[in-house]
């Protein structure tokens, strides 16, 4: 007896030995997971930056074919298609001139554009500028290719003194800044005028300065300047020296002072100010685009009330400085002005196009620019405009984005439409069931349409814009091999959201060996930010976290409640609610797939996200713990007092109150349950990485468990390589449950796995 139970005892820990020894996840598992970027590789025929060439109605595309890039140029007049040069050729005289050895069909050209006669070629190779006779095959070297000029780190504050003067129209005056007051000199006999007194150092008149277009009155804005803001960090680990740098940024942060701005009008001719009376839109957050009437008889600008609950255009009238309120949005909660504000001045400002959210949907309406009264609604119904093509004011037509009109489709499906400014014959110009994006010829008569769902690629058409016929199929994508490698594609799916009415959207991806049979783990990748709605609608062979699914998880992606391009009901949601993320949403969503698919397992739920999306994957953990159960959150913004002002405020309003902390990752740190894994870059200037570390310390405080990764000299990131590395290693061992590769001990300069099964 005594030796049986030994047998058994050793059996059984055999098998508990075998067992974890397989419970581990390989180096060759996560070469295999990388190896699926190769899909990119396997995708032939998809039309890749279509442009019409000037005014013409020619248009060239770049294709990949087997052997790599070709160039097409199609004559939508004739519909006639032939390759758009002789690469041979090409190739040979670059080849011959600067010592190369290009093959044809894998030339880095960059910067690609023909002359409107289609005599000749120019591009960009090799940081030098060339033009290409198409008849001789002629090359001409140009200027090397300057360096993109550094445009400045983005929450840097416009120099308002910094702009040369400027010359009016007539070139008879020049408008310049003395002494922080306006100056004009005329031309003729360089004698210099002086029409403003009351500049200081403290307030003074900004240097960008705008001319009437008959020369006789100019504009610009009054600056009270505010206290200029930074963030600090330290790069520990600079590339050219041993000692670390301290590092500043001028950062703006929610309930922070800000410039004020304040119209100011000069009549040159009579060498006077006149007063613009602009006490009403003293609580700003912005005053931007002063444009003249091209009468010269007012000009514009445009009032952002702090907190982005009004939004106004107003019209100074140029020689008494009285002021009108041209265009008068409000809204009880928030005006999205950074995504969907929309004008189009018709006919000199006679009248006003222009796009708002006020019955619930965002639609164009047509203003009256004389009175400010609304003339008629141009688009309606419970679906988005998303966005204006372009203005047909002769036709009293014009052509824009829509997404959600047609029943039974995904609603966050683009598509083209054409209407009258009076609302009638709304006409849609793209009738498949998919996703669209146009490139319309510069008179309009035509437009390139390519369309793809997640899972169809896309096919590419040339239409007639006026009756929406397609005339020519240009390319339809070839994804033969693609297949054949093993791909799956991803499986959009829907399911009902908080309030058991509305449709929630989201896609599911699958690894490559996918096995109905087996268990998988859920891993989401969010983003809820609040300014547009992420979830991929168009074709792509691969993205980012297919080699994490490639471990054994399925990802899933949604668009929850507070995210945009569907009602301002549904987007609602976010305001002064960040905390919300849609999640209540995210959460039903699952669990109904899970209930579809009985290999989704919803006890082993993970997600992850960066920057907005870091901030979210934390407050999954924080405040909806019962789900999900691991949690990786890159450069996270996880307290919204600590975040760049413009989004902030823009979706947590203005003042700052108390809701901030309620929605704040730091201040419910306590709350910390299941596995947490933050990331951030020391150097991350768009999301002050003491966001992170704030919450580091608040974590420390409550003794909570969780891992730490700081990527010096990195940016704002999601993780680069190392971070994806940690990034998988989390999901593995905490989802999965075994172990990952011993990373010390391997080679890291050993060959990758070349093939994708």
């Amino acid at each position: 007896m005594k030796q049986k139970l030994k047998s058994i005892l050793l059996y059984s820990f055999f098998l508990f030995f075998l067992y974890n020894l397989q419970a581990q996840v390989t180096i060759n598992d996560y070469k295999r997971a990388d190896s699926v970027s190769k899909f990119n590789d396997l995708v032939y025929h998809a039309v890749y930056s279509p442009a019409w060439i000037d005014s013409t109605h020619y248009v060239w595309y770049k294709i990949k074919i087997k052997q790599g890039d070709e160039y097409m140029l199609v004559d939508a007049d004739k519909l006639k298609k032939t390759v758009a040069f002789d690469q041979e050729k090409l190739c040979t005289q670059i080849n011959k001139i600067i010592g190369k050895t290009y093959k044809p069909y894998s030339i880095p050209l960059h910067n690609i554009s023909f002359s409107k006669d289609l005599k000749e070629l120019s591009f960009m190779l090799d940081s030098f500028n060339w033009t290409c006779n198409l008849r001789s095959y002629k090359l001409t070297k140009l200027q090397k290719e300057e360096p993109e000029k550094d445009r400045g780190y983005w929450g840097e504050s416009i120099d308002e003194l910094g702009n040369p003067p400027v010359i009016s129209p007539d070139s008879g005056w020049t408008a310049f800044i003395k002494e922080y007051n306006v100056f004009i000199r005329e031309s003729k006999t360089n004698t210099e005028y002086q029409l403003s007194y009351d500049g200081s150092e403290g307030e003074f008149y900004s240097s960008y300065i705008v001319w009437s277009p008959n020369s006789k009155k100019l504009a610009t804005y009054k600056i009270r300047d505010n206290r200029k803001k930074y963030i600090y960090f330290i790069e520990s680990s600079p590339a050219d020296q041993l000692q670390p740098i301290l590092h500043k940024r001028e950062y703006l942060k929610p309930g922070d002072a800000l410039t004020r701005r304040k119209p100011s009008l000069f009549l040159a001719d009579e060498k006077r100010q006149v007063e613009v009376n602009c006490t009403a839109f003293d609580n700003q957050y912005e005053l931007s685009n002063i444009e003249w009437r091209k009468d010269s008889r007012s000009f514009t600008f445009e009032y952002n009330q702090r907190g982005h609950q009004v939004y106004q255009v107003i019209e100074v009238e140029s020689t008494t400085g009285s002021v009108k309120v041209l265009v008068d949005e409000r809204s009880s909660t928030f005006i999205d002005y950074s995504s969907k504000k929309y004008r189009y001045d018709v006919n000199d400002g006679k009248e006003i196009v222009w796009a708002s959210e006020r019955d619930g949907w965002n639609h164009l309406y047509l203003i009256d620019g004389e009175t400010g009264k609304t003339k008629n609604q141009i688009t309606r119904g419970e679906w988005v405009v998303r966005g204006v093509e372009f203005v047909d004011e002769k036709a009293r037509q014009l052509v824009f984005r829509g997404s959600g009109r047609n029943p039974g489709e995904d609603p966050y499906f683009v598509h083209y439409y054409r209407i009258n400014f009076d609302g009638s014959e709304l006409t849609e110009l793209t009738s498949e069931k998919a996703n669209h994006s146009a490139v319309f010829s510069a008179d309009h008569r035509y437009f390139i349409d390519s369309y793809s769902t997640v899972s169809h690629p896309p096919v590419t058409q040339i239409c007639i814009t006026e009756s929406s016929k397609p005339v020519m199929q240009l390319e339809k994508t070839d994804i033969t091999e693609l297949i054949a490698s093993g791909w799956y594609a991803p499986e959009a799916f829907v399911a009902k959201g908080r309030d058991g009415k509305t449709d929630i959207w989201g896609n599911i991806y699958r690894p490559v060996n996918f096995d109905s049979t087996r268990k998988y783990a859920i891993v989401e990748f969010i983003y809820a930010g609040p300014h547009s709605s992420f979830v991929q609608k168009s074709f792509r062979p691969y993205v980012h976290f297919n080699s994490l699914a490639e471990l054994g998880f399925i990802i899933v992606q949604i668009d929850g409640m507070g995210t945009s391009n569907r009602s301002k009901a549904f987007h609602d949601i976010c305001w002064k609610n960040l905390k919300d993320g849609g999640f209540p949403d995210r959460i039903l969503w699952i669990k109904a797939a899970a209930e579809k698919y009985s290999y989704m397992d919803t006890t082993r739920v993970g997600i992850f996200g960066g920057s907005a999306g870091g901030q979210n994957a934390m407050a999954a953990l924080l405040f909806h713990p019962g789900f999900y159960k691991v949690a990786v959150a890159s450069c996270g913004c996880h307290d919204n007092r600590m975040d760049k002002i413009w989004w902030n405020e823009q979706f947590m309003g203005y003042p700052i109150g108390s809701h901030y902390a309620a929605c704040s990752n730091v201040v419910n740190a306590g709350s910390l349950k299941g596995k947490l894994l933050l990331l951030v870059g020391e150097v991350d200037d768009n999301v002050d990485p003491a966001s992170t570390m704030q919450v580091v310390n608040a974590l420390i405080k409550a003794n909570k468990d969780f891992d730490l990764v700081i990527l010096p000299g990195t940016n704002h990131t999601s993780g680069g390589k190392y971070g994806e590395r940690k990034r998988r290693d989390f999901f593995v061992r905490h989802l999965l449950g075994v172990e990952t590769p011993e990373w010390n001990m391997i080679n890291n300069n050993a060959e990758p796995i070349k093939t994708i099964k």
